[in-house]
């Protein structure tokens, strides 16, 4: 039995693409979207309109709604009614918080237009500008609703021209960024207005919202707004609820959604090259650019469930072609075949079982082989490139070792984890194999509270340690002395190295998946010649290892090929547990220069081509200027003049560093950065120093050496806590004589 009586409907309207809007939700922590979003589906008949508001229903899971909170991206499709025409309206609502950030990035892979959700007594936070940020870097387009309009009348008491003028301050802030931010072609035209009705503003909480065209249809005005929060409770509560029904908060925005955001049609011709590098004239190119639901199947995967039932369910965009049951495809980044098993429309919690879900539409699928967020789906057979790879705004910077409290739990612990990592691809989980400790790492102490808590969930005892932070390992300067050698164990085989450091733009193109192991050499080779590589260089690349790139110089020489596998793994090792304190390697960049290779395999092996790759890469790397990064998070505080002077000496103690204060009506704007290390209780300490008045946000910026007279503090104390000895290896202890 349909449980949602549009479903029948919304299957129809998915044939049509020129009336399909794929969007999302995005916000800052707390300001009011998934509010907003029981509005939408109230008035598609979901929830029942008394509910909207308070019901939360995609904060489907438990913790979200016990906190008021989004974790999880939600998807849910309905139809509406604009101009006497029905509209298909694929809406994903996303987290607000940073440690969520990494659902946002994948949600943006599937939409073409997003609603920028801001608090009009707080306006765009830190967090507002890196959501519409990750969303114009996708190509998707912007339209804002001011939300929380009745804090501006009741708490702030605004006159209508004072809520004028604040409207216009958050415009102009939100236009600022898409200036910024938008592509050279869309950043006039992506510009937001209250004239063309591409502004809304109201009370998610209240149910009424309003934008310019709205206002002149009904007749109604900022006074009208303001009088009906004047007089006695109850009867500001009845004249509310008269205003909610006469300018229902869904018909703004879901009128902006049809006429301001683009169809699949117009968004794909210019988000293909945006988002897929194939040739447009290949066929799969073609059929993306007419969202041909005939073409070959093209779809790119945002988000993956760990179903009990249904097993990994694989959700995302279908840009050509159509998925349907039994048909068979091909997963282009893992190089893995399968068979489509079943099809789904996600309902929030639910998903519906349906035939087919054509191009231009967001599809959920299962029984896909082991399968990860950002894979390509094609139709097998068919020739085409993986989708450019997806770009996260944070790395996991926090790490916690944790273990089951019973040994018995060993088998469901692994389950568990493996099913959090698939679900949650920024989280990390690796075995120490030093310590034998289990190390997981998150985002901020947030993501792994919560992740804490879907474990306890799942029926699992854990104990978790205190939070650790990650750090990388990097030099100061390329090595300029001669070629340096590492013997294997037998002293049958040599190789020799030489090791540099990766410009910037190359380390960001490797996280970005711009160049990957995945990649065809030519493709590879003809990135890396745009950033200036030789030829030769370019077109060598044997791995790819976090930000660390292996290059294989070796001319003329036997037996190479035999033994790079070995050589590739003794590489990974290296710069994997890097030799100060055993943390990865961070942007460099390894040549092997020549080798010796002894002629019988027996001599060969891996216990001895694998520490005659390692010594000689850490031997270069103590020689050339060997340091340790720190995580550094920018921090962004808004705070009543009273308190500012508690906020500068809170971030000072830190070791934090004031970058820039502005005068915001009567808050100031503090811009600081700071150690993740010095990071950890600020939001309580925050909290009690201004009295609870100030409004924070603090997400990931950068890696920046740990100041030199700390280094070997913090070397010493990530030594001892992983019970290695408390100084680093000397690069003499390495070294081989020829």
């Amino acid at each position: 039995m349909v449980r949602y009586r549009q479903v029948e409907e919304i299957q129809k309207l998915m044939n049509y693409p020129e009336i399909i809007r794929n969007t999302s939700i995005i916000a800052h922590v707390d300001h009011g979207k998934t509010t907003l979003s029981d509005s939408l589906l109230a008035a598609a008949g979901i929830i029942s309109e008394q509910r909207a508001g308070q019901q939360l229903v995609l904060d489907s899971w438990e913790l979200e709604q016990k906190r008021q909170m989004t974790v999880f991206a939600s998807n849910i499709s309905l139809a509406h009614t604009f101009k006497g025409k029905e509209y298909l309206i694929n809406l994903i609502d996303t987290p607000g918080h940073i440690d969520f950030s990494g659902a946002v990035t994948r949600s943006l892979r599937a939409v073409d237009g997003a609603l920028v959700v801001v608090d009009a007594v707080e306006g765009p936070m830190t967090q507002t500008e890196t959501v519409l940020m990750q969303a114009l870097r996708e190509r998707v387009k912007p339209i804002l609703f001011i939300n929380k309009v009745d804090r501006l009348i009741k708490e702030i008491k605004l006159t209508p021209e004072e809520i004028q003028r604040k409207f216009a301050k958050i415009i102009l802030r939100i236009n600022n960024l898409i200036e910024k931010y938008a592509p050279a072609e869309h950043k006039k035209d992506w510009q937001v207005t209250v004239e063309d009705g591409r502004v809304a503003f109201g009370s998610a909480l209240h149910k009424w919202g309003l934008n310019l065209p709205h206002m002149k249809t009904k007749g109604i005005t900022f006074k009208d707004i303001i009088d009906a929060y004047i007089g006695e409770p109850d009867d500001v509560g009845r004249k509310v609820d008269a205003l909610s029904k006469k300018a229902p908060l869904y018909e703004p925005i879901l009128d902006m959604f049809c006429e301001h955001l683009p169809n699949p049609f117009q968004a794909q011709l210019y988000r293909q090259s945006q988002i897929w590098p194939g040739k447009p004239d290949s066929p799969v190119g073609q059929a993306m650019a007419k969202v041909d639901p005939n073409g070959p199947l093209l779809m790119c995967i945002s988000t993956i469930e760990v179903d009990p039932h249904s097993g990994v369910v694989a959700i995302g965009r279908v840009f050509s072609g159509t998925v349907e049951k039994g048909k068979l495809i091909q997963l282009i980044n893992s190089r893995q075949k399968g068979t489509i098993q079943q099809v789904y429309m996600s309902m929030a919690a639910d998903r519906v079982i349906v035939d087919k879900i054509p191009a231009g539409n967001i599809a959920a699928l299962s029984g896909l082989p082991s399968i990860h967020v950002g894979e390509t789906v094609a139709e097998e057979g068919v020739e085409t490139q993986p989708f450019e790879g997806l770009k996260y705004v944070s790395d996991p910077v926090v790490t916690v070792a944790v273990e089951p409290q019973d040994v018995k739990d060993l088998p469901l612990f692994d389950k568990v984890m493996h099913k959090l990592t698939t679900e949650d691809p920024n989280l990390h989980f690796v075995i120490n194999k030093e310590s034998g400790e289990y190390l997981l790492s998150g985002m901020g102490e947030l993501h792994l509270e919560v992740t804490a808590y879907r474990m306890q969930e799942a029926g699992l005892k854990v104990n978790i340690s205190k939070p650790i932070v990650i750090y990388r390992e990097t030099i100061s300067h390329d090595y300029k002395g001669p070629s340096i050698m590492g013997k294997s164990p037998n002293k049958h085989n040599k190789l020799w190295v030489t090791i540099e450091k990766l410009p910037e733009e190359v380390i960001e193109a490797i996280k970005s998946g711009k160049i990957s192991e995945m990649q065809t050499r030519d493709e590879r080779q003809k990135i890396l010649k745009q950033f200036g590589w030789s030829t030769d260089d370019a077109r060598n690349v044997v791995a790819i290892e976090g930000t660390n790139i292996l290059v294989n110089r070796i001319k003329g020489r036997q037996y190479v090929e035999e033994i790079m596998d070995h050589i590739k793994s003794g590489f990974r090792e290296a710069v994997y547990t890097s030799v100060l304190a055993k943390e990865p390697a961070y942007g460099l960049k390894v040549n092997l220069e020549d080798v010796s290779v002894h002629e019988d395999p027996v001599h060969r092996g891996p216990a001895q081509i694998l520490p005659m790759t390692w010594r000689p890469i850490w031997c270069s790397f103590l020689l050339s200027g060997p340091k340790l990064l720190e995580p550094i998070i920018s921090f962004e505080c808004k705070v009543p003049n009273d308190f500012v002077s508690n906020v500068i000496a809170i971030v000072q103690k830190r070791r934090g560093k004031i970058l820039d204060m502005v005068n915001e009506e009567d808050m100031i704007v503090i811009k600081a950065e700071m150690p993740v290390a010095e990071s950890f209780g600020l939001a309580e300490e925050l909290r009690s120093s201004t009295q609870g008045r100030a409004f924070w946000a603090t997400q990931f910026s950068r890696w920046a050496p740990v100041p030199e007279q700390m280094q070997n503090d913090v070397i010493k104390q990530i030594r001892e806590r992983r019970g290695l000895s408390p100084t680093p290896p000397r690069a003499e202890e390495f070294y081989e004589e020829a």
